[in-house]
């Protein structure tokens, strides 16, 4: 496969039907990192063609669920195989530190082999009683059809894997397109399908922009179901271009998210000092860049003063440099794009009367940090408050802005304060209240005592803004499956409800 051949249709890697070509920056450097092709509206409806085909006429749709699951087991075999060479594209791709890398490839090998042991257990249906020994009723789960499976940036092979996996262990057929900013863990992904003996038709792949390859994807009346995983701008249109075609949708769009911090979690220096570290891990693991990113720090103001001027002096500390290199603690931005965001935001909120703990600046260059990389240092903003942009708006950088508070109810009140609902944080020392606080939090995850961990089992996904349905757990594998009830009457007689 040359470097311009990243379409991946029926099972063969063509290059862009225009010829375009894109590159993909190393984000460390600014310098070009790979060439891919850039595909258009031509290669998005060819690669539905054979998405379509394949699930219209193909065998995949009827394999036995057994099968899928041998399948998918298999591609988890392979990554664990490769998952230092892979580890290191999504490193070099994302700027993300290549030790992040390592635990993407983890966590989608357990994506992989979670959903081939769901889809196992769920294989039979669910028998429903109705009432009478002469019918036999069940529900069984069908595949939707050709899914469009978009994903964003920041995670690309772990996104990839959270649509892929329930997509085809449910018997669907897909067209996934990676963002154009980084493509290349999808592509080998995409590789390794075909390696696990995929029939060819059932994973397509089309390397190019949101405009077009995203929105034709959106609006095709071949595809059945649109996931998409991005911003909220991206989002709303994405639904709006589905809803002509009554397409099912599934959308992640993001957060802001509070991490709540009560005084009573910091009584001891060891609940102190776990607090402040994971509020840093909570902030600035991948530069900020995670859709859960504890990017709201609301402490209890008895502490905050005490609480804020250590987690300054840490982030102070953290370790910056492309993500390769041996005791880099966080990368870059993923583009120029993304830093120019990232420092506007910090301008706004200084010019709204934040006070700036730490950061606020891209660092000096380095050996590790060359000048035209898109660096920026981990920023502490202390004294917001919610009419500033920079705590209402998904800033996705290395920015965390603290609020305070003085009574529990402010505290929620506070944390519920957003558009958005995907995740959240509550720490304390008492039981009773961190359970409560996490009652009544509004966010589709809640951590007590702890942040940012997930598990394939468990489903993820946000209320309000952040999206609509679920990825992981059973309700990520329901999304790519349609439920048809069946019912049969064993002993069939007229009804005699018309006099004949």
């Amino acid at each position: 496969m040359s470097a311009v051949e990243t379409i991946y249709v029926d099972g063969a890697w063509r290059a862009a039907a225009s010829g375009a070509q894109r590159e993909v920056l190393d984000p460390a450097d600014a310098k070009s990192l790979a060439v891919v092709a850039e595909g258009g509206v031509a290669d998005t409806d060819a690669a539905v063609a054979a998405a379509r085909r394949a699930f219209d006429h193909g065998p995949w749709p009827r394999t036995p669920v057994a099968e899928r699951a041998a399948l998918l087991r298999r591609v988890a075999d392979l990554l664990q195989r490769n998952r230092e060479a892979i580890a290191l594209i999504e490193s070099r791709d994302t700027g993300k530190t290549l030790e992040e890398g390592r635990v993407d490839v983890d966590d989608v090998t357990a994506a992989f082999r979670y959903f081939a042991d769901q889809v196992t257990a769920e294989a039979a249906g669910r028998v429903v009683d109705a009432g009478s020994p002469d019918v036999h009723s069940v529900v069984v789960y069908e595949p939707v059809g050709v899914c469009a499976l978009i994903t964003p940036w920041n995670y690309p092979l772990l996104q990839a894997s959270w649509k892929i996996a329930p997509a085809l262990a449910a018997g669907n057929t897909f067209v996934i397109k990676p963002s154009e900013v980084t493509p290349l863990s999808t592509i080998e992904l995409v590789t390794l399908l075909g390696e696990a003996g995929l029939p060819a038709g059932v994973a397509n792949l089309v390397t190019g922009a949101g405009d077009p390859v995203g929105a034709r994807l959106a609006e095709h009346p071949g595809v059945d179901l649109v996931s998409f995983t991005g911003g909220l701008a991206s989002g709303t249109a994405v639904m709006r271009a589905a809803a002509d075609g009554v397409k099912k949708v599934a959308l992640e769009l993001g957060g802001k998210n509070p991490n709540v911090v009560f005084a009573d979690a910091c009584a001891t220096e060891e609940g102190f000092d776990t607090a402040v570290d994971q509020a840093l891990n909570a902030a600035f693991i991948h530069s900020g860049q995670v859709c859960s990113a504890g990017a709201r720090l609301i402490v209890e103001e008895s502490v905050r003063e005490r609480f804020v001027g250590e987690l300054a002096r840490r982030a102070e500390r953290i370790r910056l440099g492309r993500g390769t290199e041996d005791g880099v603690e966080c990368g870059p931005l993923v583009s120029a794009q993304q830093l120019a965001k990232t420092e506007a935001y910090v301008a706004s909120a200084l010019a709204e009367g934040a006070r700036l703990r730490c950061g606020g600046a891209r660092p000096e260059p380095s050996a590790t940090r060359p000048a035209t990389g898109y660096f920026y240092l981990p920023t502490v903003l202390d004294g917001c408050h919610r009419e500033m942009r920079v705590v209402r708006e998904e800033t996705f950088g290395p920015i965390l802005t603290v609020e305070s508070f003085d009574t529990e109810d402010e505290a929620v009140a506070l944390a519920n304060d957003t558009e958005y609902g995907l995740a959240g944080a509550v720490w304390s020392a008492d039981t009773a209240r961190a359970r409560r606080v996490a009652a009544r939090l509004r966010h589709g995850t809640v951590w007590i005592n702890d942040y940012h961990p997930y598990l394939p089992q468990a489903e993820w996904g946000g209320f309000g803004k952040s999206g609509v349905g679920r990825e992981l757990g059973p309700s990520g594998l329901a999304e790519y499956r349609e439920a048809k009830h069946v019912y049969e009457n064993l002993r069939p007689r007229p009804v005699r409800w018309f006099a004949g």
